[in-house]
């Protein structure tokens, strides 16, 4: 699998009811590296004239997921935190470099890069403007002194919502559950931060229905929502009848098709349960808004620290989200212990895709 599409210079040109402590609220995990050096923009001491800016992925802020908790995150700073923020869409790959470089260009003190197809166009603009803050949520980069990365341990909040979804086409305590034991999950690209959330389904759906059967597509599209919802269809066609979308915009269109079939779906990245109050089972989250308001909120402060922050699920930095109305409370039950034992260790959550 190819990691990431480079980016060149010549680019340059051309998750009300909650299982019980999960959410995206607060943050997990440590972070590593340094304080970031050689940053003329920082703030210092408590200022409220920063300007931040932020470059969703091709997704846009309509995608209802990731790059919309981005923004959530930024408008919360706005807000509470006096800042002044600005965004801008990607609507291909080779928008990541200019629109990264008009911010840094424009002497904004942070730089905010929605995911993890934009490592190579951070690692680049990040060199040109070392007096340029950055963060890139879903990768890694530990090579620049001004660049914080805020990564999610995906895999604990999908194992939950596969878990739950085992539960319930073993117990059969909904409406319209078949007897095929099926489910389908839909990813937008076979890359880690999608299939960190498969690999966690498959296991958690497994554990609890070990002859049942998960159907897995990738579509290619963060945006296609006509796509999305001919691979739910599809999925449907062959027994599953409860769909995880892990696709960005493109997982609308599933959760469109999963409502008019009167089936059930499972949202990712943010609470989707609004989409479709009677279908959506619960969402698999990841806290990406507590992530930008957190940089934020540390770069205000004088505590930018370059490196990497985890996410996980012992401090809500992923979880599920609001839990569908019908979902037995033996259920809920269920997998607030298995929550538990993921915290305690005692579960420990791959990230390898099962073939």
């Amino acid at each position: 699998m190819k990691k990431k599409l480079l980016s060149t210079a010549a680019a340059a040109i051309a998750l009300t009811v909650l299982v019980a402590g999960c959410g995206t609220n607060s943050t997990g995990g440590s972070t590593s590296g340094g304080n970031a050096t050689g940053s003329g923009g920082a703030a210092s001491g408590n200022k409220s004239d920063l300007k931040v800016g932020l470059v969703t992925d091709t997704g846009g802020l309509n995608d209802n997921s990731f790059n919309h908790l981005a923004d959530v995150g930024l408008q919360n700073a706005q807000k509470q935190l006096g800042v002044t923020g600005s965004v801008v869409e990607s609507t291909s790959e080779s928008d990541y470099i200019p629109n990264l470089t008009r911010f840094a260009q424009n002497g904004y003190d942070l730089v905010i890069a929605v995911g993890y197809l934009m490592h190579d166009a951070v690692e680049q603009v990040a060199k040109q403007y070392p007096k340029t803050h950055f963060l890139i949520i879903d990768d890694t980069i530990t090579d620049r002194p001004n660049v914080s990365s805020a990564v999610f341990k995906a895999e604990q909040a999908g194992y939950l919502a596969g878990a739950m979804a085992g539960l319930l086409e073993t117990g059969k305590s909904l409406p319209n559950l078949n007897s095929q034991n099926v489910v389908g999950v839909i990813g937008g690209q076979n890359i880690p931060p999608v299939n960190d959330y498969i690999a966690g389904f498959q296991q958690g759906f497994k554990k609890e229905d070990p002859n049942g059967k998960v159907l897995l597509q990738y579509t290619n599209s963060f945006t296609d929502q006509a796509l999305g919802s001919q691979y739910a269809q599809n999925e449907m066609a062959q027994g599953a009848d409860i769909v995880f979308p892990d696709a960005g915009g493109c997982g609308l269109g599933a959760i469109n098709a999963v409502k008019s079939a009167n089936k059930y779906a499972i949202g990712v990245d943010t609470d989707q349960s609004y989409l479709a109050p009677k279908n959506v089972l619960t969402s698999a989250t990841k806290g990406v808004d507590t992530a930008v308001f957190d940089t934020i909120k540390d770069l205000q402060t004088n505590n930018f620290h370059s490196g990497v922050t985890n996410f996980d699920l012992k401090g809500n930095g992923v979880g599920i989200g609001k839990v569908m109305s019908g979902v037995p409370q033996s259920v809920i039950d269920q997998v607030n212990s298995l929550k538990q034992d993921i915290i305690s260790g005692k579960i420990q959550v791959s990230t390898t895709i099962q073939k």
